[in-house]
This record gives structure tokens, C-alpha cells and sequence, in this order.
């Protein structure tokens, strides 16, 4: 069967591999759509510190259980439509005996430090599935990258009192934005691009800002009044948003960081005291795979909107590449597999 590989920085290839047999424990299941996320994006770039070559890429899975391993509980059943937690941890490191496995020191999440899904078939514990009866395997696909997102926002503490601005509308930050709308939260959307500020309007955003258009300071001043946001998720990884978001946020607000910024980054630290500020690192996920599948559930989420191409597997390796050109308009591509 084909499988997608990034063989190396700016090199896919399409590759054979066997079939895997499920073990003890373990189901099969036929993959049906898989997303490219902002990892494989930045590991094709070459700008991923953890990403591992070669690998078979991808983690944001919709798929349908093919066969069932001895062991597996018999609530799992054959044509149920699932997804997936992708991310495999140590259960030693300090961060796994404080119950943070999404902060695991060996982390190893599929398509970053092991196979991943962008093939067939793969085989996968049966504790790491999701079912859902009513979304289709496009909309379980999206699981995965609003998790992150949802996490984040959890991370921030975000509640229906505060102003949340995130800067960087691709899919996690789509998902940190709907997280804070469904919070009852005043969110505030910032981008470079129209089109992902107008899907972040679908979401249920009160405002937003085109920093290429508009300057960052002088529109949160007057959004906020004066005060700037109770809480900033930074979901681009730029150096020059990292520093925006500490500049910009409340006096004793919460910045929470999701991005990797690709160098190092200078701060002016009589911020952090001044301001009495929280900087929050925001990792994967822990717990939040159901609330996102209830959400997604309920409609509210501009499904098609973000989905902006898909590809079967020979054409997936250029729509990376493509990606990786030209990033205007592009918030989530996803690879094809069929039924």
C-alpha cells in the first residue's frame, strides 16, 4: 500500500509499504482523510526541531475500524467511523507522573517521531480511538488540530468575562478562537489574510484585525479601551508576534504561547514584573478530544470553510510543497483516501 513520506527537508515521496496486522489490544482501521498540519508544514521547511526523517507523515485522522484485535473491548466495532489521539508518551518523565502526558519529555507523536497515518491502513491501540455517529470522516479529520486549539484556551483560563485575542487564524488558532466563542468570551482575530478573518467571523468573533492593514496597538487600544486583552494565544510562531503578545496584553493578563517561534526571541522583561503577567506554555492536548467532537456535533463550526483543498495521495506532496510556497488562503489541506 502507498504511504506518504518526508524523506527529507523539502522531499516527499510515495513509497510501498506492507499492510499492518493488529495485535493483541490493538484495531485496523481504513484510513479515509488525513490533514497536513502546521508540523508537517514547518518539518518539510526544515524549521520543526523535532520532526524525524524519513517518516510517513500525518496525525489528524478520520478513519473506519476495519478489523478488531484480541483484547479490544466490544464497544469497538467494525465500520465504526473514529479518530484518533495521535501522541504516544513515556508514563515516567516528571510530566507524565504529574498526569501532563500531552507535556511528555519523550513525547512521540505519529508523522513527528513515529509512522504516521497518511497511508491505507494503520493499526492503533484501541484507548487511542474517538467514535462519533453522525460526523463524517472529513469532520473527525478536524478533531485532532481544534484540540489543540481547545487546549490552549484552557491553558488561558478563558471565560466569559474576558477579551481573548489570538493572533494566527490556521487551523489552531481556529480552534483556540472557538474555543473562546463557545466560552462566551469577546474574541478578537488577528491575521494577515481576509479570508481566514472571515472564516473567524463564521466562528462568532466580535472583531478583527488585518495587522497588514492596520496597526496591532492602536486597534486592541481601542477595542479594549484602553486595556488591552485579558488573555493573548500566540498561534504563529514568529518572533515578532511572541513579543506583540506580551507587549500587548492586560496588566495581569495571560499570554499563552502555541507557536514555535523559528529563532530566538528578545523580550523586555520589566513586562512580565510590571505587568504581573502569566506566560503559558500550551502543548498537544490532555482531555479535550470529546468536548471538541460534541462541538463540532452541534454545527457550529464552519466546517468547508476551513477545509481549503483535497488532494488524493499522488498529489499530496505537491500541495505541500505548494504550501510551503505560498501559504495565502490555505487553512487546512487534507489527503483523500476514499471511502
Amino acid at each position: 500500500m502507498k504511504a506518504l513520506f518526508l524523506t527529507e527537508v523539502g522531499q516527499t515521496e510515495i513509497r510501498e509499504i506492507e499492510k499492518p496486522i493488529p495485535a493483541a489490544g490493538e484495531v485496523l482501521l481504513r484510513i479515509g482523510m488525513v490533514g497536513f498540519c502546521g508540523g508537517d508544514l514547518n518539518g518539510f521547511k526544515g524549521l520543526f526541531e523535532l520532526q524525524e526523517y524519513p517518516n510517513v507523515l500525518g496525525h489528524e485522522v478520520g478513519a473506519t475500524i476495519e478489523e478488531i484485535g484480541a483484547d479490544v473491548p466490544a464497544h469497538w466495532q467494525v465500520g465504526q467511523r473514529v479518530t484518533i489521539y495521535p501522541y504516544l508518551n513515556c508514563g515516567t518523565c516528571v510530566s507524565c507522573r504529574k498526569g501532563r502526558r500531552n507535556a511528555c519529555q519523550d513525547n512521540k507523536t505519529m508523522g513527528v517521531r513515529r509512522p504516521g497515518a497518511m497511508t491505507r491502513y494503520i493499526t492503533i491501540s484501541w484507548q487511542d480511538l474517538y467514535t462519533s455517529n453522525s460526523l463524517s470522516l472529513k469532520e473527525l479529520a478536524l478533531v485532532e488540530p481544534l484540540t489543540v486549539g481547545f487546549h490552549a484556551a484552557a491553558r488561558g483560563r478563558v471565560s466569559a468575562s474576558d477579551i481573548v485575542a489570538v493572533i494566527g487564524c490556521g487551523i489552531v488558532g481556529m480552534g483556540a478562537i472557538a474555543s473562546s466563542v463557545h466560552q462566551g468570551a469577546q474574541v478578537i482575530a488577528i491575521d494577515i489574510d481576509d479570508s481566514k478573518l472571515e472564516i473567524a467571523r463564521k466562528i462568532g468573533v466580535q472583531h478583527t484585525i488585518n495587522t497588514s492593514q492596520e496597526d496591532l496597538h492602536e486597534a486592541l487600544q481601542k477595542i479594549t479601551q484602553g486595556d488591552g486583552p485579558d488573555v493573548i494565544i500566540e498561534a504563529v510562531g514568529s518572533h515578532i508576534t511572541y513579543r506583540a503578545a506580551v507587549e500587548e496584553v492586560a496588566y495581569t493578563g495571560r499570554v499563552v504561547c502555541i507557536g514555535y517561534a523559528k529563532k530566538p526571541v528578545e523580550f523586555n522583561t520589566g513586562l512580565f514584573v510590571r505587568k504581573e503577567i502569566e506566560i503559558l506554555g500550551s502543548r498537544n492536548c490532555t482531555d479535550e478530544f470529546p468536548d471538541v467532537i460534541a462541538y463540532l456535533e452541534s454545527g457550529q463550526f464552519p466546517v468547508e470553510a476551513v477545509i481549503s483543498r483535497v488532494v488524493p495521495i499522488e498529489q499530496a506532496g505537491q500541495a505541500l510543497a505548494d504550501w510551503a510556497k505560498d501559504a495565502q488562503g490555505i487553512v487546512k489541506i487534507m489527503v483523500n483516501f476514499g471511502e
